[in-house]
Order: C-alpha cells, then sequence, then structure tokens
C-alpha cells in the first residue's frame, strides 16, 4: 500500500497535465468552464493505476478489467496506455537515495563513478508476434539465438541485482553487442573512464575496444595447454561469472511479470512496457 500510495502522489499531477494539455489542444484555447465542472471520472486515477498494474503483472485482457470496474473497455484502454506511458519515463530508483531517479544511460555512468559502483550489462530477449507478411523489415525481429521472432532488451544492474536501466527495445536480430553501441555505451566508456561494466562473451567488441573498462570472460586457451594454466583460467571465468550473475538475476525478475513472458500484443507497445516493469522491479529492490 505505501508503494501504491507513492505512485499515486508522483503521477497523479503528470497525468492530470497531460489530460489538460490534450483537452487544450482539442479545443484549441483555454477552457471556458470553471475548473472541476463538467462530467466526472468513472474511472478515478487510482483505479486507472491499478488496473494498470494488474494488467502489466498478470496480462488480465482489457475486456475483463472493464467488466471488474464497470466501465467500457475502450475506457480501460485508453487508461493504460496513458499511465504505462508514465510509469515507463519515471525511471529507475536509486539504491539508498529516495527520490532519486536514473533515466538515461548517462545517469548510470555518472552514478557509478561517484559511488564506485561496478556494473553489471546483459540483453534478454521477448518472443513477439510475427511481423505481416510482405511488411519491409519483417526478418530484423527474427533472433538467430531464439530462432524465433524477438525484440531485444538491453539492462543493466548493480552487484545486488537491483536494475538501474534498460533501453528502449530493439529488434531481436541485432546483435548484443550492436544494441549496446546503439544505446550509447561507448560514449559513456569514453567519458566516464573510472567505471568497469561485466559483460558475457557476447560484447567481445567492447572488450577489445574498451579493455580495463567492459570486462568479458578470459578467452579460449590454445589446445595442449598445460593443467595449471586451464586451472588458472577455469578460477577467472569462475570469479568473472559469479560478479556477473546479479544481472541475469535482474532479468529474472522482470521476466517473473507475465507479459514479458510472451508479448501478444503491438510490438510498438512493448518498449514501455519493459522500462515500465523494469522502473517498478527497481522500485522494489532499491532498499534491498
Amino acid at each position: 500500500m505505501a508503494h501504491l500510495s507513492s505512485l499515486v502522489a508522483e503521477l497523479a499531477r503528470p497525468w492530470v497535465a497531460g489530460v489538460e494539455g490534450r483537452r487544450y489542444q482539442a479545443r484549441g484555447g483555454d477552457r471556458k468552464r470553471a475548473l472541476g465542472a463538467g462530467a466526472r471520472y468513472r474511472l478515478v486515477f487510482v483505479d486507472r493505476l491499478v488496473a494498470t498494474l494488474i494488467h502489466l503483472r498478470h496480462d488480465l485482457p482489457h475486456s475483463v478489467l472493464a467488466l471488474l470496474y464497470g466501465v467500457d473497455r475502450s475506457t480501460v484502454t485508453r487508461a493504460v496506455g496513458e499511465v504505462r506511458r508514465l510509469l515507463a519515463e519515471r525511471g529507475f530508483a536509486v539504491p539508498d537515495r529516495p527520490g532519486m531517479r536514473l533515466r538515461t544511460l548517462e545517469d548510470v555512468f555518472a552514478y557509478a563513478q561517484a559511488e564506485g559502483v561496478r556494473l553489471r550489462l546483459d540483453a534478454t530477449e521477448v518472443q513477439v508476434r510475427r511481423p505481416a507478411a510482405g511488411r519491409s523489415g519483417r526478418r530484423a525481429f527474427v533472433s538467430g539465438k531464439k530462432k524465433q521472432n524477438t525484440m531485444k532488451a538491453t539492462v543493466i544492474a548493480d552487484h545486488h541485482s537491483r536494475t538501474l536501466w534498460a533501453d528502449s527495445l530493439r529488434p531481436g536480430r541485432m546483435h548484443d553487442t550492436t544494441a549496446a553501441r546503439a544505446a550509447g555505451i561507448s560514449g559513456c566508456f569514453d567519458h566516464f573512464g573510472l567505471v568497469q561494466v561485466f559483460l558475457d562473451d557476447g560484447y567481445l567488441g567492447l572488450s577489445r575496444d574498451y579493455p580495463g573498462l567492459a570486462l568479458t570472460p578470459p578467452r579460449k586457451l590454445r589446445p595442449g595447454a598445460i593443467a595449471p594454466f586451464v586451472e588458472h583460467r577455469e578460477r577467472q571465468r569462475h570469479d568473472h561469472s559469479s560478479q556477473r550473475i546479479t544481472v541475469e538475476h535482474a532479468l529474472a525478475d522482470h521476466k517473473r511479470w507475465k507479459q514479458l513472458i510472451r508479448w501478444t500484443h503491438r510490438r510498438d507497445r512493448l518498449p514501455d512496457t519493459y522500462r515500465a516493469i523494469a522502473g517498478l522491479v527497481s522500485d522494489r529492490n532499491a532498499t534491498a
């Protein structure tokens, strides 16, 4: 209940501002009646927020939510779209810093450099519906890893599995390194030279370009390597995996929300949905 109350206090004002802005555009000028006059909402903001949280967590259809709240399905659809966008724009909670939010990749690197945090970065894919036949860019969603139509999210977590950032999703065919570069990680490495990031073998290109900052597992030894070198490499890989595993735990937290197990709605709504869910998960883990 405390989290719900804080969300209401945080999002109610931006929601009202958005509603009034759309009404101003529709009218073409200032309102002519006093503030508060006119029809009342059948679905107040608190109900809109709760309905959106239920939809995100359990993927309950809009028609069922409309039946529960006694409103038309279109009302729920509009409410979920508005609140989901507000949740996606909130950013991510900063551990032990109430009120602070990380909204950009630059924010995350600046926070990590100031606090001495070593970051963990990885990508995950969410299965999506196959684009219609004949549509341009149809093959861009076919993942070489999953052999399915997916969209790829790049996520950063800290050493306690707390989500610090998630990017806007990209087609699943894109390589993990390319997705990270498109998000702007190269510029962050150039400007924040003290931040180290643990990565897996999919980011060897970043490790080559930014040695000492982009940390990937040690490469395979040549055939015939003697036992001491093999044992040393295995210890290094184990230590690196132990450091990097926290981002895997963060991704698992995201996938506990039913909508991210398999996305069955319009693909253009998935980026806001993923960032909204990741932001809500970061709220829960910020004080862990």
